[in-house]
């Protein structure tokens, strides 16, 4: 798409606690980065397909995944997408210090209705589908950022190859309040594979102090997802609430689950052979142009710029490629992106360009504010 201006869908701002759903995308529906990603391991933390879960990893197994957006659904739920891991290298023991897991990260303003660190701390429900060929437990894993402290809960896959739900609830914790700010408060974590660093105690199902205290982090968890290529497993259906009660997963239509994720990814490309980026950009000199992206959603923070394929910036008569685009970040806001692009020469001094895919459909850019 032509990344000008994004218009934000006909409804009250999204981000009021009135979803009681806090995990944003549960339904893997929205995947601006696209449908598969391969290779994914070796110390590797980003986010690769579905927006708002990441692949995290302790340490640097030799195990790697294909990750991807998957059309495997549980039946007559109303979900139509999934996540899944597939084990393309497997990693037969993992060491001691290694962790791999799929991660969920939450902001500190969107969690004060919980009111952690307080007397009335409220009990966290979380209520999800899996499917995966490796019976036996597993743990959803929890880190409090703020105040470095933990909680996790076991769960159980009885039957191979079946579409499951899961219902767990965790304790209010009345220590560690978070801060109120767009920075990292929580992040949750469905286990793939741990080392004894982090299994050898028992799950820690009561809020505690994580330093000193990780050999429980993933306690109880007996499967390895990494130990052969014969491994897989599917996600969706996530839903995370206040309360000690699990409800029927809130469904978020599409479009105010896309612009919800814009907060943290945006892309612009990756459609038409000549997509524009941002608006018109003006040359100051003969080899270097500024333009301006401006958007609806306020991303989290100033974000950061990644670049896929050739750009070039164009007039009404020539065309000189890009060797660089930079995101100014002295001169950007949240929703107000400068970026510099650099030719070797051809530019007129004062003159209007367009930046834009040299005939490139599969070129894009990518702006990052994830957690």
């Amino acid at each position: 798409m032509a990344l000008t201006r994004i218009q934000p869908p006909a409804v009250a701002d999204v981000r009021e606690p009135n979803f009681r759903n806090i995990v944003i995308n549960g339904d893997m529906a929205v995947a601006q980065r696209g449908t598969t990603a391969t290779g994914i391991g070796n110390g590797d933390n980003a986010c690769h397909t579905v927006d708002r879960f990441s692949f995290y990893e302790e340490g640097a197994t030799s195990g790697e995944f294909t990750m991807s957006q998957d059309t495997d659904v549980p039946t007559g739920q109303g979900f139509a997408k999934s996540v899944k891991l597939d084990c393309t290298t497997a990693d037969g023991t993992l060491a001691a210090a290694e962790v791999a897991a799929l991660e969920y990260k939450m902001e500190g303003q969107d969690l004060q209705y919980i009111k952690k660190g307080t007397s009335n701390a409220e009990s966290l429900t979380l209520t999800f589908w899996v499917k995966t060929n490796k019976t036996g437990t597993y743990v959803v894993t929890w880190y409090d950022n703020d105040n470095d402290r933990q909680t996790s809960q076991n769960y159980t896959v009885s039957v191979a190859d079946t579409w499951e739900k899961k219902n767990i609830t965790f304790a209010p914790d009345t220590s560690g309040t978070l801060t109120n700010d767009n920075t990292l408060a929580l992040a949750m974590y469905f286990i793939l594979g741990a080392g004894t660093d982090y299994t050898s105690g028992s799950a820690a199902t009561a809020w505690e102090v994580f330093t000193g205290n990780a050999d429980n982090w993933c306690g109880g968890q007996t499967v390895n997802m990494l130990d052969s290529t014969s491994n897989y497993i599917n996600i969706t259906g996530v839903q995370l609430e206040a309360g000690s009660v699990a409800t029927d997963f809130e469904v978020v239509p599409y479009d105010q689950s896309f612009f919800r994720c814009q907060r943290y990814c945006v892309i612009g490309g990756r459609e038409q052979v000549y997509n524009e980026i941002g608006n018109l950009g003006i040359a100051f000199s003969t080899t270097q142009a500024d333009n301006n992206i401006y958007l609806y959603q306020p991303m989290r923070t100033i974000p950061s710029l990644t670049q896929s394929g050739s750009f070039q910036l164009s007039d009404a008569s020539s065309a000189s490629a890009t060797t660089s685009i930079t995101l100014m970040t002295t001169q950007s806001s949240s929703n107000n992106i400068s970026l510099r692009s650099v030719v070797s020469s051809g530019l007129t001094d004062k003159r209007p360009y367009r930046l834009e895919a040299a005939n490139s459909a599969a070129a894009y850019i990518l702006l990052s504010a994830e957690l």
